[in-house]
């Protein structure tokens, strides 16, 4: 009780203050652009040739999210595992179990479950890091100063950019296609492709179909990420740039709304995309993987 009271106090103390500080973020209406706020921008120019490898803002994103993961692995297995285990220790194991039994567990055979573990766990980790910190308020929003050296705080994710999901769907494309070859050969996985005892008539229909089921799976698999990651952004970006916009007494009212959709994609969606994401992926390689389909 006395820790839910805390919580409380703390987040009654955040939430008034941004009520008292909306009206006086008018002042910054004129150069406050949402738009900016998923401007990736060139921070360090790499190109070799017609490929862009600079450091932008997605990047960092990333880089911090692995550093993170790395960071508090080393952590945690530094001093040796604990029978009695600490509370860091006890969040890892919590993760390794959900991982093994809900993702990996529930969609990949048992002949190529240690094969395809690691990946899952990796990718599951990876996107979930990246949607939470994602809803920390950093300084890589554009500055508003001539004279700043890092920008003003925002909000931004590393998933709500098409090409960071885009390059994890191709992971996984290309990971159950290297399995499906490993397992039928290259033009035996392509037969599995026509269910058994399917009319001469309509195979080819059928063989396009799921042909093009394939290529799709790699739209799916990033659009529904990306989509959901730049829709929450977008609506607590919104909601809060309303109250700068408008300021005075009527813009305090978008503040709610940046609250509560502030709340429920941290709380629901981070966790649960980073869920879906890394269960189909395990769900395709898994069908891939089998003798017959």
């Amino acid at each position: 009780m006395r820790a839910a009271a805390s919580r409380m106090k703390w987040w009654l103390i955040a939430t008034f203050g941004l009520l008292l500080g909306a009206p006086a973020l008018a002042s910054a209406a004129e150069e406050f652009k949402p738009q900016d706020e998923f401007d990736v921008g060139q921070w360090v120019p790499i190109e070799l040739g017609f490929i862009d490898l600079s450091i932008n803002k997605a990047v960092f994103y990333m880089l911090v999210s692995s550093a993170i993961i790395i960071l508090f692995g080393i952590f945690v297995v530094r001093g040796g595992l604990k029978m009695k285990p600490t509370k860091a220790q006890n969040f890892l194991e919590v993760t390794y179990e959900f991982s093994e039994e809900q993702i990996a567990g529930a969609s990949l055979p048992q002949h190529v479950f240690k094969k395809w573990f690691p990946y899952l766990t990796t990718l599951f980790l990876f996107i979930a890091v990246n949607n939470l910190i994602s809803f920390i308020p950093l300084p890589t929003a554009p500055h508003t100063d001539t004279f700043q050296v890092v920008g003003d705080l925002g909000l931004y994710a590393a998933t709500a950019n098409i090409n960071v999901t885009f390059a994890l769907a191709l992971m996984t494309f290309v990971a159950f296609l290297w399995e499906g070859f490993g397992t039928h050969g290259f033009v035996g996985y392509f037969k599995t492709l026509i269910p058994p005892g399917s009319s001469k008539g309509i195979t080819p229909f059928i063989f396009v179909l799921e042909l093009l089921s394939q290529v799709l799976r790699l739209i799916s698999l990033s659009v529904r990420l990306f989509a959901n990651m730049l829709a929450g952004h977008l609506l607590i970006i919104m909601a809060a740039g309303f109250s700068i916009l408008v300021g005075s007494l009527l813009g305090v009212l978008g503040i709610p709304f940046a609250l509560f959709f502030y709340v429920f994609e941290l709380v629901l969606i981070a966790g649960l995309q980073a869920f879906i994401f890394a269960l189909l992926s395990g769900i395709y390689i898994g069908y891939a993987a089998m003798s017959e389909h």
